[in-house]
């Protein structure tokens, strides 16, 4: 049963739309292989996630975190039960754009300039060639790039690189906004800044964001909900609400609330012990299903 945190006097993040939810999950499962050698990722996953919200998955490695956000982006099919994105089928809204994508790697292409590495998606949509120049520049805007869309992706740090993959997965609007441990490869203090970036981001495009992640503090800073998973096969054990106030600061960070929200994730996730198997299980099954190997 899914354990919803209390709403904390004083809260200030509204709560979802539920009537007009973005993402809809009822008794998704997800099992790679057959056999003896299948192995069950996800198991009995029930979610919404209202218009605006930002939601942290976060658990275990194994659990089926970023097993369950490539169900939603349609990288991927469930084995059971049924993913809405927008009200349709998540092949459907894949097929309408309805999101953008960022990993843990920018993925940029070195051989293009920043700028049309944003370009790159309205480009394969046919947008007319001024209508993507004055996209990107908007975009350079908004990731405090400006000037920089004639350089090429070696010429910036990791941290700049991943403000561009971040505006390229913007460049047509999309509805929702699909993160895999976006800033996992950085350092601390640039993950810090990069974590102010990304809510100002959000503020500015009311994006509906869902967001993996290991880092406990990343996870409460910039949701407004974390939905807690359970090891193997990766259940929602708790749904915590983050009731700070919807503008996130570096002082933040030290409010006693902050403190409070960082320890009930914590201890929702040390309720539940991992099993046996690693990711590099997890990984090998996904990857012999898939037949990627």
């Amino acid at each position: 049963m899914t354990d919803v945190g209390a709403a904390h006097p004083g809260a200030s993040t509204p709560a979802p739309d539920v009537g007009r939810a973005v993402v809809h999950t009822t008794g998704v499962e997800k099992t790679f292989g057959t056999g003896p050698t299948a192995v069950k990722a996800l198991e009995g996953i029930d979610l919404e996630i209202g218009q605006g919200e930002f939601v942290s998955l976060i658990g275990p490695s194994g659990c089926g975190k970023s097993t369950l956000l490539r169900l939603i982006g349609d990288l991927t099919t469930p084995s059971a039960g049924q993913i809405l994105v927008n009200g349709k089928p998540a092949s459907r809204a894949r097929l309408d754009r309805d999101y953008g994508m960022v990993f843990q790697a920018p993925v940029l292409m070195d051989w293009r300039t920043i700028a049309r590495n944003i370009e790159l998606p309205l480009e394969i949509m046919g947008f007319p060639r001024d209508e993507r120049a004055r996209r990107s520049g908007e975009l350079l805007k908004l990731v405090e790039l400006e000037g920089f869309g004639g350089k090429h992706p070696w010429q910036l740090s990791g941290g700049m690189q991943q403000r561009v993959a971040i505006a390229r997965a913007l460049a047509f609007d999309p509805k929702l906004l699909l993160m895999d441990e976006p800033f996992g490869a950085l350092d601390e203090m640039t993950r810090e800044r990069m974590n102010l970036e990304l809510m100002k981001i959000w503020g500015q495009t009311a994006t509906t964001v869902v967001f993996v992640t290991h880092s406990i503090p990343e996870a409460v800073f910039l949701s407004t909900r974390v939905v807690v998973m359970s090891p193997r096969p990766g259940r929602i054990a708790r749904i915590v609400e983050i009731d700070l106030p919807h503008q996130r600061t570096v002082e933040t960070r030290e409010l006693e609330r902050y403190f409070e929200l960082v320890t009930q994730v914590r201890e929702a996730l040390r309720r539940h012990e991992p099993d046996t198997t690693t990711m590099d299980e997890l990984e090998a099954a996904r990857i012999r299903a898939e037949g990627l190997g």
